[in-house]
């Protein structure tokens, strides 16, 4: 369990407060929207009404306190970029703060923020790769060219284990768990694959994007 602050109760913070919150952290919220705060109060720790570009009221909220500090000011970059810088002035542990474009993120890392999360482009890449392949049911972006991706069990691969076929050295991919129907389970050497299986693979996008051929 972590300690969490999230600052601008726009969309994406809004769903990323409840979204800790559900996963067992204890989450402050910060909006100087009244009524969107006294709206949303009740399902967090705390809830404060302010405006967090003023020192002030940082200093109230006693920002050190948190594991994470999260700044979602969508409206905003100026005060984006001012609660950022003021955060870890005032000895905030880690800060990570939304951009809405790459020159917003060098900005907001060259003042202050520990890392910078852009959903807008984080949403469209992963639906890019996700509608531009026919196999590919989700998958978690690990860098550059790997990730890990749900895929349907390929024809070649139903009835055999996962030795007969050969999924490392043929595919260069690393089958971690079977996903069949609402169950998921780690992969056994011995599990048979079913055709109506799903697996979680890691490995590279272009190992993946060779299923399809």
């Amino acid at each position: 369990m972590k300690s969490i602050l999230v600052i601008g109760m726009g969309r994406f913070g809004t769903y990323l407060a409840l979204k800790l919150t559900e996963l067992g952290n204890q989450v402050m919220i910060a909006d100087k929207n009244e009524d969107t705060v006294n709206r949303l109060a009740h399902h967090f720790t705390d809830a404060v009404i302010g405006d967090c570009s003023r020192e002030e009221v940082l200093a109230e909220i006693g920002v050190n306190n948190f594991d994470i500090c999260f700044v979602t000011m969508g409206e905003s970059f100026q005060a984006s970029l001012e609660v950022t810088s003021l955060l870890k002035d005032m000895g905030a542990k880690h800060v990570v703060s939304m951009s809405g474009s790459e020159i917003q993120s060098k900005f907001l890392l060259r003042n202050g923020a520990d890392e910078v999360v852009y959903p807008e482009k984080d949403l469209a890449f992963k639906t890019a790769v996700r509608y531009n392949a026919d196999n590919i049911f989700d998958f978690i972006q690990l860098g550059a060219d790997y990730g890990v991706f749900e895929i349907k069990v390929p024809e070649e691969w139903a009835g055999k284990n996962l030795v007969d076929a050969n999924v490392r050295k043929e595919y260069g991919l690393n089958v971690l768990a079977i996903k069949h129907g609402n169950s998921v389970a780690l992969a056994t050497s011995d599990y048979v694959f079913r055709a109506d299986d799903h697996v979680i693979v890691a490995g590279a996008f272009r190992n993946v994007d060779r299923l399809q051929r």
